[in-house]
């Protein structure tokens, strides 16, 4: 517990934990970035032949984005559901050994001619007849394995399934925009639905059946190789989501559920708008009256499913940035206080000891630091942040000679540019910077990165996690996300030919010269 300002994670879970954490290297890539002969990563050989690489290359870690179902935008960060998994990274090789495909079945159709881009208009219209088909024939309902499945998940499931059945039947609109009935979930309009609607609701079951019973083998397999996976969950849930259409209790809604306000942050020197995220935002007030009930059940259901859980946005729970909702525009926020380290005391009181990252990026103040501080977390450190000439003052807090050893250290995130692409675009005021703190002015520009990974990988910091664009030293045509835009996030995949030769040699030489295995 917290006393005097100490971490509420301490003794000998915390130690544990330390020495778990003790000088280790890890590597960001999304399932989606997986080769694969479909169009997309997902669950197939090749991401169990990506464990391998990371075992043979020294890492540690495997961290990947949120594994929820997407839609318009194909955000991660805006699913349909904060506790289903998308169904595109069901491994349809895997139905075809079920014999529910074949693959002549699955090569008759287009996912995209491009082997390092995600098509994903292709892969929605062509991957998800093929599911229906595996479903029609594979007799689900006669599998124990899926029946106590669903039993097991049903406090989700039977929502999110009904969820998604009733958008498909409005033609995937929001559900802001279903009838009324239905939208407002009156009893029989439940009723109706859930009987018209029958089939299409076990389509999205066995949907996630195969999603948890691949994923689960695929992290069995990881962990046995001494590779740990770290899953990303966000703070938010997406607006149109069944976690809001269901609970609408939990969010800031009015009397006809539609929302009063909506997430973002603040104008600052880099948005003169600041940035409207349009997240639902929580009802405080009623989590902390339940216990934080739901709370409990989302962070169970994710240490379930990963071994160490980077919470996005932690200073939201400090306090949050309030729009009304409408507002274009994120100039008529206002600040409103979280719940604090009372979510986290409480999760410690019925969940353990767990390993939690602290995503802390952005605006901070002292009480978020404080917060970070009091959980024990681990926060983030990220060098791209480390030469800005707009903020020098939080800029020295990013300097790796600065790093405390608990926390996370990153060149770039996936909402980063890479960091052959950061170099490139900073003023040369701040590329001599960096070179100067490199005490390098020489080495020619694009053998750069090698140098700023060295210096994260050199740092205090017990655990650092380099995305796979910057040890390939790819500029940013390989960025993944680009915040606030729409069009080309989420899409870069690589392929096996680009891992070939030394680059497995020259990560494992890392790993060792830094005492990172």
């Amino acid at each position: 517990m917290d006393r005097g300002g100490q971490r509420i994670f301490c003794g000998k879970a915390l130690r544990e934990q330390e020495e778990k954490m003790d000088r280790t290297a890890g590597i960001l890539v999304a399932i989606t970035s997986l080769p694969s002969r479909y169009g997309i990563g997902c669950f197939s050989q090749s991401a169990y032949r990506f464990v391998d690489w990371l075992r043979e290359a020294g890492q540690t870690y495997w961290q990947i984005l949120p594994l929820g179902p997407t839609g318009y935008g194909d955000s991660p960060y805006q699913s349909f559901s904060t506790f289903a998994g998308n169904p595109y990274f069901i491994s349809l090789e895997e139905l075809a050994e079920q014999g529910v495909l074949t693959r002549e079945e699955c090569e008759g159709v287009s996912f995209g001619r491009h082997a390092n881009r995600v098509d994903y208009d292709l892969i929605y219209k062509n991957r998800y007849p093929l599911l229906r088909k595996a479903f029609e024939r594979s007799h689900v309902e006669e599998n124990p394995a899926y029946e106590a499945f669903v039993e097991e998940q049903a406090w989700w499931l039977n929502n999110y399934a009904l969820f998604m059945a009733v958008k498909n039947h409005f033609g995937g609109v929001s559900w802001m925009e279903w009838e009324e009935d239905i939208r407002l979930r009156k009893e029989e309009a439940l009723s109706r639905y859930r009987q018209a609607l029958k089939e299409e609701t076990e389509f999205q079951k066995y949907l996630q059946f195969e999603f948890f019973t691949q994923w689960k083998r695929l992290k069995d397999y990881a962990n046995s190789q001494g590779i740990r996976i770290i899953g990303d969950i966000p703070i938010y849930v997406a607006l149109d989501s069944a976690d809001a259409w269901a609970n609408p209790e939990l969010f800031q809604l009015d009397e006809r559920n539609i929302p009063t306000a909506v997430s973002g942050c603040p104008p600052d020197g880099f948005s003169a708008e600041g940035q409207l995220w349009g997240n639902p935002l929580y009802r405080w007030e009623y989590h902390r009256e339940t216990g934080y009930a739901w709370w409990m059940k989302r962070l169970k259901h994710c240490f379930g499913l990963y071994d160490v859980v980077r919470i996005d946005h932690f200073r939201g729970f400090d306090a949050y940035f309030s729009i009304p909702y409408g507002d274009v525009s994120a100039v008529h926020g206002h600040w409103e206080k979280g719940p604090g380290i009372e979510l986290f005391r409480r999760m410690k009181e019925e969940l353990g000891d767990h390993e939690v990252i602290a995503e802390d990026l952005g605006y901070m103040t002292d009480s978020v630091r404080r917060l970070v501080a009091d959980s024990g977390f681990p926060g983030m450190k990220v060098l791209e942040f480390a030469f800005d000439s707009r903020d020098s003052g939080c800029a020295r807090d990013y300097l790796p000679h600065n790093y405390v050893e608990n926390c996370v250290a990153y060149t770039g995130t996936h909402d980063n540019e890479t960091i052959v692409g950061w170099f490139d675009s900073i003023a040369e005021e701040e590329r001599q910077k960096a070179r100067a703190y490199l005490c390098d002015q020489y080495t020619p520009k694009e053998e750069l990165y090698r140098s700023f990974i060295g210096l994260v990988m050199q740092s205090r910091a017990r655990m650092c996690i380099i995305p796979l664009q910057d040890y390939l030293g790819y500029d940013n045509r390989s960025r993944m996300n680009h915040p606030s835009t729409l069009g080309s996030n989420w899409q870069w995949r690589f392929t096996w030919e680009e891992l070939e030769g030394e680059l497995k040699k020259e990560i494992l030489e890392t790993a060792r010269r830094y005492e990172r295995i």
